[in-house]
């Protein structure tokens, strides 16, 4: 197993997509690491874009990111309802200091837009998205997967097994 020992965050909240959720979670688990959820409230159940739901283990403010080895942040419209938590900007703002691998797919990408991560990176998300990730200084890039150094980027579900490949060999 891969990552076995490896500990990883994701955020979660109302309207996330799905499969841009549950899909990287079951992988990396499969890989031996430890995924945890980080909401707004500890225990909460936030209810995905379809009806799947997925409950936070910790709340946003109690999270140290320095216990972790990466970040992943989902897409749908959760993103949007994400980037005004301070903390979540704390955490986005110390994985990138630190060079962890940070994983990001569909509208995601507003999460680090408002951390202030993304200039002169190389990115990809929906392209619903592709002015704010270029007005945020990123070079935006139509590819199912784009990795610059400890970044990973992607559009759309349909990429999914490209995004969750390349992440792990982050790690490598």
């Amino acid at each position: 197993m891969k990552l076995e020992g490896k500990k990883i965050l994701s955020f979660v909240h109302h309207e996330f997509e799905d499969l841009e959720l549950w899909y990287p979670i079951h992988r990396l688990r499969e890989e031996g690491a430890i995924v945890e959820l980080a909401g707004e409230k500890a225990n909460e159940t936030y209810i995905g874009k379809y009806g799947v739901p997925a409950e936070a283990d910790f709340a946003f403010g109690d999270i140290n990111p320095a216990e972790y080895d990466a970040l992943l942040v989902p897409g749908g419209w959760a993103p949007d309802k994400l980037r005004r938590f301070p903390e979540v900007i704390a955490i986005v703002q110390h994985m990138e200091e630190n060079k962890k691998p940070i994983g990001q797919i569909c509208h995601a990408g507003w999460v680090l837009i408002s951390a202030k991560v993304l200039e002169g990176k190389k990115v990809t998300s929906t392209p619903g998205i592709r002015d704010d990730m270029e007005n945020a200084g990123a070079t935006w890039i139509d590819e199912p997967v784009v990795v610059d150094g400890h970044l990973v980027s992607s559009r759309r579900p349909p990429d999914l097994p490209d995004y969750m490949r390349e992440f792990i060999k982050v790690f490598e």
